[in-house]
């Protein structure tokens, strides 16, 4: 995640809430999935931006697990998603995301 993706998390963070946001992930990598998801949830491993040693705990997910799937319209995902889903490691990338939202989340919904 870079550095002005970090920066803009911190700033909805403060104005509506951490409790109030949700991180939509739409990597194709699982291993820079799961980054992406620690670094909003336990705080930026690298230490190189904003979140560095900050650790939000904040609700996270990827675009292809169940729990986004179910709640968007299922014409729009096959439309946008869809095609994308064949091509990923679908399992993998729910497994670092997940991981990492169990492990670090401090918010449920």
């Amino acid at each position: 995640m870079d550095l002005e993706i970090q920066g803009r998390v911190v700033e909805l963070v403060e104005k509506y809430g951490a409790e109030n946001i949700v991180v939509l992930i739409g990597g194709a990598e699982a291993e820079a999935a799961g980054l992406a998801a620690e670094t909003v949830t336990a705080g930026d491993p690298t230490y190189a931006g904003p979140l560095a040693g900050v650790p939000l705990g904040l609700r996270v997910y990827h675009v292809v697990e169940p729990e986004f799937k179910e709640s968007v319209d299922p014409e729009i995902y096959e439309e946008q998603i869809g095609m994308m889903e064949m091509v990923l490691d679908v399992d993998e990338i729910i497994s670092e995301v997940s991981a990492m939202r169990n492990e670090f989340g401090q918010y449920k919904d």
